[in-house]
């Protein structure tokens, strides 16, 4: 973060805006613009609270995505957190597995998602430089999640199961969900 500059939390746009429908750009420019993009997506995917969080879901049609997800092997680690410039999933294995997905832009509905169960994805760092992740389980579907956005596909796009959330224990249960 640069001195001076306080970190802002954005409003989540929601469905049906167009924006989510449309495929977002190219990120080009990594400069000071950017990094308080990023820092706005962090502290608002923190506050609402979520574990990822795609730029065209705070208005910004830009294919820049935050993801923030603890191992389940290690729950004493703190949450690490990625953020990704033109991410693009590179491999994708063919064992799938049906999880359930909230997303942030379709409050209270969450809904069953077949994902690939691992993931190769490569994209930019928050400063351009090139980067490369292999995830797994949770985190191979929250980034699926995420890069889907950049494309304007929504969960409920990939699924006939979709449900109005009852409670909190029920929503908190969908930790895919951004």
């Amino acid at each position: 973060m640069f001195k001076g500059e306080a970190m802002a939390i954005r409003e989540i746009v929601t469905h049906p805006n167009e924006i989510l429908r449309r495929k977002a750009h190219k990120v080009e420019s990594f400069g000071n613009e950017l990094q308080v993009l990023i820092d706005d997506m962090v502290e608002t995917m923190r506050a609402e609270p979520g574990v990822g969080l795609a730029a065209p879901q705070v208005g910004v049609p830009l294919r820049l995505i935050v993801v923030e997800y603890g191992e389940d092997e290690h729950p004493e680690a703190a949450p690490k957190l990625y953020v990704m410039a033109n991410p693009e999933i590179s491999k994708a294995s063919t064992e799938t597995e049906v999880g359930v997905e909230g997303c942030l832009s379709i409050p209270g509905f969450i809904g069953e998602v077949e994902r690939s169960l691992e993931i190769v994805v490569r994209g930019q760092n928050r400063h351009g430089k090139a980067m490369k992740v292999k995830a797994k389980g949770w985190l191979a579907r929250i980034f699926q999640h995420e890069i889907d956005h950049l494309n304007g596909i929504l969960f409920i796009d990939r699924t006939d199961k979709v449900w109005k959330v009852e409670d909190e224990a029920e929503r908190a249960q969908a930790t895919a969900g951004d």
